[in-house]
């Protein structure tokens, strides 16, 4: 199953609502390169969903790292939403749950970036 994304804008955040798998191949370099040009174009708010993500291989983990990590480069941040209760477990596995700021609902999240310091 390929990687649909699905760009929305609330106020000056961009969300991408991920759906499929996020696994070794076309999904993570779509994502990655979709992220990169988003941020390019002067996106710093980005918000990722969950919700519809099937499945997450070590690959599909490391896209998000660059995701993140692409997004602070250029004095930007990344949080995520909706984790369907598997990514929210390989998160707190790999520790990564202390990287990403997630929240259960896009509006939590979007809200999150108007009280930031």
């Amino acid at each position: 199953m390929p990687l649909y994304i699905v760009e929305k804008k609330q106020g000056d955040v961009l969300i991408l609502d991920l759906r499929g798998r996020l696994t070794l191949g076309p999904e993570t370099a779509q994502l990655r390169s979709r992220l990169n040009d988003l941020v390019e174009a002067g996106h710093r708010k980005i918000v990722l969903t969950l919700r519809e993500v099937t499945y997450v291989d070590s690959s599909g983990l490391a896209a998000l790292i660059a995701c993140y990590t692409t997004a602070r480069k250029h004095e930007g941040d990344l949080k995520l939403a909706h984790l369907t209760t598997r990514i929210r477990d390989l998160l707190q596995i790999t520790r990564l749950s202390t990287v990403f700021e997630n929240y259960t609902a896009v509006e939590d999240a979007v809200a999150s970036f108007r009280t930031a310091p």
